[in-house]
């Protein structure tokens, strides 16, 4: 059946004085809306085979550098370090806070 006259009879169908049908309105609405949530749940299982089964994805990477090095790591313990002695001052007294809403 050609798309143009299906569109037609289609628009046709929506005039007032058209006779209007319902019931296969709504097979077809339920039948299109089907389709694609097949088509949804194909797609997906699709997309997560590929990604399970994939070589990359179960690949280690070899001969790749280490994303953290020694220095980053010490320089981040440092300042956690100066971080938690701030703190400190704070809970022995040295530092003083004012509740302004006091």
């Amino acid at each position: 059946m050609n798309p143009l006259h299906t569109t037609n009879l289609f628009l046709k169908r929506l005039r007032a004085h058209a006779h209007q049908d319902p019931v296969r309105d709504w097979l077809v609405l339920i039948a299109l809306s089907l389709a694609i949530f097949v088509g949804s749940i194909v797609w997906n299982v699709l997309a997560f085979n590929t990604l399970t089964n994939s070589i990359v994805a179960n690949t280690p990477a070899s001969g790749a550098a280490s994303a953290f090095s020694d220095t980053s790591l010490e320089t981040i313990r440092t300042v956690f370090t100066n971080r938690a002695a701030e703190q400190e001052k704070y809970v022995t007294g040295v530092y003083h806070y004012t509740d302004p809403s006091q």
